[in-house]
């Protein structure tokens, strides 16, 4: 199965590599390196960790839990104990909290290094790696602090999928059915035909999905780096997802169970005040994301 190239055209450009074996692409960086992931990822994939190259590492506890000031300031001690410059790339190996925080950490050390994603969730590959938002989650809300640090490259590798646990699977699902709101609606078509493919972790569509997800992305946030405009689409369910979170508390619910809710919710605003394009689309969404197996009301999650 071939890799697939698609290039952020932001300034400066990047390339999104999606695909089996992505990760090799890794190669030879410009200066010294580090690398952030998390301590279940250090265990399950200590193989892939190790083919990065000899460069130190941190691993932090998983989870959301982990996206907060006090764990940047662990990262920042980290990158100067292993004697990073302004040359240097952190690799943030992981999912949306890795990325998150490893991209918020780079942009901050020296006024900011390079920064390369290699995500290893759904909803990272699909969302979260691409477009340079970084943050940590403050008492008031999620994602309070951050900044805007586009990577120098993102290394999809959807063989890594295979070892995803039953809830982060359903979390990545539900922003794929965002994206496919958004921007290919083609998508939820695929996705409605035949449910199942996805369930069973079917490598060639998750090859498809993620390419998909990230040209939708890539493209809107090369037309809107900062979320001045267009790029506002993107939070399409979040407003409602992230009051779910926060009620919640950080991570009690997965962030793309929350986003589906809230994909269901605001179709359901949207049609009782007259502004849905789509006539029936809560109930069409509802039953899509319940054939997913992810949830689509507050009284499923």
């Amino acid at each position: 199965m071939s890799l697939e190239r698609i290039e952020v055209a932001t300034d400066p450009p990047y390339e999104v590599v999606v695909g089996p074996g992505a990760l090799a692409e890794a190669g030879a960086l410009p200066g010294p390196a580090a690398v952030l992931t998390d301590e279940n990822l250090e265990t399950l994939h200590a193989e892939r960790l190790a083919s990065l190259g000899a460069f130190p590492r941190l691993a932090l506890p998983a989870g959301e839990e982990t996206k907060r000031f006090e764990m940047l300031e662990r990262v920042l001690d980290f990158l100067v104990a292993s004697g990073l410059d302004r040359s240097s790339t952190l690799i943030a190996y992981g999912g949306g909290v890795v990325g998150d925080l490893g991209g918020l950490a780079a942009s901050l050390f020296m006024r900011g290094i390079a920064v390369l994603q290699a995500p290893t969730t759904l909803l990272a590959q699909c969302d979260s790696a691409i477009g340079g938002k970084t943050a940590v989650n403050l008492t008031g809300g999620k994602n309070l602090a951050g900044t805007f640090h586009q990577p120098r490259r993102v290394l999809s590798d959807t063989e890594v999928l295979a070892t995803l646990p039953d809830e982060e699977l359903r979390s990545g699902l539900g922003e794929v059915v965002k994206t496919a709101l958004v921007g290919d609606p083609e998508l939820l078509t695929v996705l409605e035909r035949d449910p199942d493919r996805a369930l069973d972790r079917d490598a060639k569509l998750f090859r498809d999905v993620v390419a998909r997800c990230a040209r939708v992305k890539g493209g809107i946030v090369a037309r809107d780096e900062r979320e001045g405009d267009e790029r506002r689409k993107l939070n399409l369910g979040h407003t409602f997802g992230h009051a779910i979170e926060r009620v919640a508390g950080y991570g009690r619910i997965p962030h793309g169970e929350a986003v589906a809710v809230g994909l269901v919710l605001a179709a359901e605003t949207a049609e009782r005040v007259a502004l849905a394009a789509e006539a029936g689309l809560p109930a069409r969404l509802a039953r899509l994301l319940d054939r997913l197996g992810v949830a689509s009301s507050l009284a499923a999650l």
